[in-house]
């Protein structure tokens, strides 16, 4: 990617009492250079910016180009958000894999929706999983140079021909070397392996983690934690796709299967190395790990563990939850199925409040074709479906990771507005458990 492809990065945001809030940044203003370089992205701001003088180029809202200097403390940040993580675009996806979420959407919708991001720098600054089957010289000396570590590689499977089958490329059969760059390099990944029952499933899936736990040796181990998730799968996907759901049974053999590993590598290691993601449990209907089992929480963002963490979150916010409430209310409480038997501790002990009733309405989503649902997937078409003409109360209570990021649309493009004027009622969006509490009782 060459710089003539990188643009001034816009500035959305000064903090409040912040060095660039002294100087007089404002929002519009775009960030062109610091000491004379071009910035790529967030990652080249925040390094650049590590120095104690520092010399921008900037241009005001109206395009006028202004030279700032600025002497500060190392490592004081200036203050600055931007538009966007990256101000050269996106580094797109080469592969064609079949479960891709983004190909398993139905056609006509926003086009962000479609964006395929297999971005190392959004990997780095936000743990998005990438294949690593794009990556330039270039960019493997930058990862190399600036030791961004670690990062978040969908392995999928460690032989080649098998890896080969699912991502649709001929560089996917590169793996090992990959992770052998890793270990040379003294750089770090966690990694994750969907499983897609009859492709990497059974001796394969256990090839995979054996050969990724090879890698798990060293001070700076190469791959540092594996997270097994099952293939989630939508009406909308090809229709010549060799994918099949995961059934309950298959669920509760990949538990087994994974479990026994588990238990090799504790005594090898002392350390887990590779856990299941939670949907495992709840589409097997077996029951959660005990919480000591997900020890520092390496693949939380995988849903490994995330139930289990919510709960303890709750069980210690409940402690302060009041005797009663008054006035009465009654609210409805929106979640994915899949977490419908987990939840009900919480359930029970909000419905404990003398003057607080909570219903939980666990639905599947009708939208993507799905039985088992969890929570973030749901849309305001299933929604609508569910609730409309119920009384709801004094409102319903909506996890807010149904929504995308800092907007308020489902991942089926309604918008939340829209929802609460079709059902006529207020729509109360939590993020977390203290939010959760907080807007039940206060």
């Amino acid at each position: 990617m060459s710089d003539c492809s990188i643009r001034p990065a816009l500035i959305t945001n000064v903090l409040p009492d912040s060095i660039a809030a002294e100087i007089g940044f404002e929002a519009g203003d775009r960030l062109v250079s610091i000491n004379g370089q071009p910035l790529r992205d967030l990652i080249d701001y925040q390094f650049f910016c590590a120095d104690e003088v520092l010399e921008l180029e900037v241009l005001d809202a109206k395009g006028q180009s202004h030279q700032v200097e600025i002497e500060k403390e190392y490592d004081d940040d200036l203050g600055l958000e931007f538009e966007t993580a990256l101000f050269d675009g996106l580094i797109q996806c080469n592969n064609r894999c079949p479960f891709c979420f983004i190909d398993q959407q139905p056609p006509g919708m926003r086009q962000t929706l479609y964006l395929k991001d297999d971005d190392y720098r959004l990997s780095f600054l936000y743990g998005s999983y990438l294949t690593l089957t794009n990556l330039t010289q270039r960019e493997w000396s930058r990862i190399a140079q600036m030791r961004l570590s670690p990062l978040y590689v969908s392995v999928h499977a460690t032989e080649p021909e098998i890896r080969i089958r699912l991502l649709k490329n001929p560089r996917a059969g590169q793996i090992l070397d990959h992770l052998r760059w890793f270990q040379q390099h003294e750089l770090q990944i966690h990694a994750q392996v969907v499983v897609c029952p009859g492709i990497n499933d059974g001796e394969h899936l256990e090839r995979s983690l054996l050969d990724l736990v090879k890698f798990h040796q060293g001070d700076i181990p190469a791959v540092a934690s594996v997270a097994v998730v099952p293939v989630g799968l939508t009406r909308f996907r090809p229709v010549e796709d060799e994918l099949v759901p995961v059934t309950p049974a298959k669920a509760r053999e990949v538990i087994a299967q994974v479990q026994a590993l588990q238990s090799k590598f504790q005594h090898q290691l002392g350390f887990t190395f590779a856990w299941l993601a939670d949907e495992w449990f709840l589409i097997g209907g077996q029951d959660l790990p005990p919480e000591s089992h997900y020890e520092d929480y390496p693949q939380i963002g995988n849903g490994v563990g995330s139930i289990r963490q919510f709960l303890k979150e709750f069980q210690s916010a409940a402690k302060h939850l009041p005797v009663s409430v008054s006035p009465a209310r009654r609210f409805t409480w929106v979640v994915g199925n899949a977490v419908e038997q987990a939840f009900q501790p919480i359930l029970q002990r909000l419905n404990q409040v003398k003057g607080l009733e909570v219903e939980m309405v666990a639905l599947n989503s009708q939208y993507w074709g799905q039985e088992i649902t969890v929570t973030g997937l749901l849309t305001g078409q299933d929604l609508l479906r569910a609730l409309s003409g119920k009384d709801l109360g004094q409102g319903i209570l909506l996890p807010s990771l149904m929504l995308k990021h800092d907007d308020s649309r489902f991942l089926d493009d309604m918008r939340l507005e829209d929802l609460s004027q079709q059902l006529n009622a207020p729509i109360l969006t939590v993020n977390g458990i203290d939010q959760l509490i907080e807007t039940c009782t206060s």
